[in-house]
């Protein structure tokens, strides 16, 4: 049986939101115990409206909410019993395999370096965005923004962890991994990509095929695009600005519309010893739909097992 904690209370529009999309999943999956944290009579408030089936859940009482503006390790220093900090203690204590929470992101970075750890041998773990390529594809953008200032090996070490996700998750053979630069030719870019671009290209777990331009981006010249969590993070903002531009426009394409977030959930936090995935503070109910199908692929795959195993391989 797969055990998934997911933060009730995170998000613009929990609990409502989040119910509803526990809703959906498990119609789907009847395999799986979702443990609903957050305060329980609002829990059970919303459960009146969306029922779930019987014996798929348990609610786990938390009485405090980290909101968005709180600093992060301070709010979970002295909110213990909020939703964010009780999933965590779950998680870490093996009751359950799995977090999910839409809430402040910065909390759950805190919570999974300092509740969880990293797997041995990772520097910092990474987050992606997923990129909706013009062929229909579906490629991955890391780091977009857990680390802002990087050394050469950690977008080495971001290389691997973003093609094992590609491997395993999104099921992409052999994924391409291209290093973003102002241009094709190797010794392109600033001293951070010119130090990257040795690694990357000797180092054998990769399918590394160079450098890559902002305009490879969105074709499927590479699986896995690599860079800084700074330039990251300006092209996610920078795609979920053209998305907005296309709705409010009213503009109807097919490849546009797969610029919706919430068709892919959240994104999870590679590099850590147990799957956690954090959703988008504007998630509605398919996003978190959406994040908890994420959470049920990387346990079933063994995908942490997975991460542990290349980096046991590097180190040694």
């Amino acid at each position: 049986m797969v055990k998934i904690g997911i933060d009730i209370m995170g998000g613009d529009y929990a609990p409502t939101e989040v119910i509803k999309g526990a809703q959906e999943f498990l119609k789907d999956n009847s395999n799986v115990h979702l443990f609903l944290i957050g305060r329980e009579n609002e829990i059970n408030s919303e459960l009146q409206k969306n029922s779930l089936p019987k014996d798929s859940f348990t609610v786990i009482n938390a009485s405090q909410v980290i909101e968005m503006h709180e600093h992060p390790t301070k709010a979970l220093k002295e909110k213990t019993d909020s939703s964010i900090a009780v999933g965590f203690g779950l998680l870490a204590a093996g009751k359950t395999d799995a977090f999910i929470s839409a809430g402040n992101t910065g909390a759950m970075m805190v919570g999974s370096l300092f509740s969880i750890k990293t797997i041995e041998g990772v520097m910092r773990p990474t987050i992606g965005a997923y990129l909706p390529r013009e062929n229909g594809s579906l490629g991955l953008l890391l780091d977009v923004g857990l680390n802002a200032d990087c050394k050469a090996d950690n977008l080495n070490q971001f290389a691997i962890l973003g093609s094992l996700y590609a491997e395993h998750i999104l099921k992409v053979p052999n994924p391409k991994v291209g290093l973003i630069n102002i241009g094709e030719e190797e010794g392109k870019g600033n001293l951070l990509y010119q130090g990257a671009f040795p690694l990357l290209k000797n180092n054998p777990h990769l399918n590394f095929i160079g450098n890559i331009e902002g305009r490879d981006i969105l074709l499927d010249k590479a699986d896995v695009c690599i860079c800084d969590g700074f330039t990251g993070n300006v092209i996610l903002k920078l795609a979920e600005s053209v998305f907005d531009i296309v709705q409010r426009r009213k503009i109807k394409d097919e490849h546009f519309d797969r610029f919706n977030f919430e068709e892919y959930g959240g994104v999870p936090v590679l590099g850590v010893a147990k799957p956690v995935i954090v959703g988008h503070g504007i998630s509605h109910f398919l996003a978190f739909k959406n994040m908890l199908n994420i959470a049920r692929k990387m346990i079933e795959t063994d995908f942490t097992g997975k991460m542990q195993q290349a980096f046991s391989h590097i180190k040694s």
